[in-house]
């Protein structure tokens, strides 16, 4: 299989949403030209980013979007349910397990670590919040899929060594720092201080 870039990837969530949003408005079909509208492209980069996947569509039809939503879905790995650990339950941490997509796309949080006394022990709508002392045995009794890291930037890699060891091959990292992997294992990282950076980029050039 080709490789598909990270930015395609981005894309193929964006055009998902907005076929869900259609799906609520009633709306059965769409165009290549409508669907990038709403999305914020254009009809060439869909049909490209489309076709990295198979043929889609009918010329002069347009998308069927309720088939095109499930064909995303699945080309998304969201025909299924992800089990994820949150390592932290910190304001970030807490804001992130309330998070109501997570749940909505088949990410169910079935464990919280943190290493704070104040915090282990309390219950997050049923969930416990465990000791960072019990994480690789529970991530590997609850078959853990994705782990999601929320801890200080000086204890971030020392948490991702140990998710490795665990056998979690998938990571989405909130530490401001640079994490190291070994091959097979997928980071992502989410730095909402470059984010920043980026809009006041933007905005001081306009």
């Amino acid at each position: 299989m080709r490789k598909v870039a990270e930015s395609t990837v981005a894309r193929l969530s964006v055009y998902l949403r907005q076929l869900a949003e259609l799906e609520r408005e009633g709306v059965s079909t769409v165009s290549s030209a409508a669907l990038a509208c709403r999305a914020g492209t254009t009809a060439a980069q869909v049909r490209k980013d489309l076709s990295f996947f198979g043929t889609f569509g009918k010329r002069g039809l347009g998308y069927s979007v309720s088939e095109l939503s499930s064909e995303l879905r699945t080309i998304l790995g969201l025909g299924r349910t992800w089990r994820v650990a949150l390592v932290g339950a910190g304001k970030i941490g807490a804001a992130l397990y309330d998070y109501q997509d997570f749940r909505r796309q088949g990410f169910y949080i079935r464990a919280v670590f943190d290493n704070d006394p104040a915090k282990i022990g309390q219950r997050w709508n049923g969930v416990e919040v465990r000791p960072a002392s019990e994480l690789e045995s529970v991530l590997r009794g609850e078959a853990i899929d994705i782990v999601i890291i929320a801890v200080p930037a000086s204890a971030a890699q020392g948490v991702v060594d140990r998710v490795v060891s665990a056998g979690v091959r998938g990571i989405l990292n909130f530490a401001p720092v640079r994490l190291t992997v070994p091959p097979g294992v997928e980071l992502k990282n989410v730095n909402m201080a470059v984010e920043m950076e980026g809009l006041s980029f933007a905005l001081a050039r306009r």
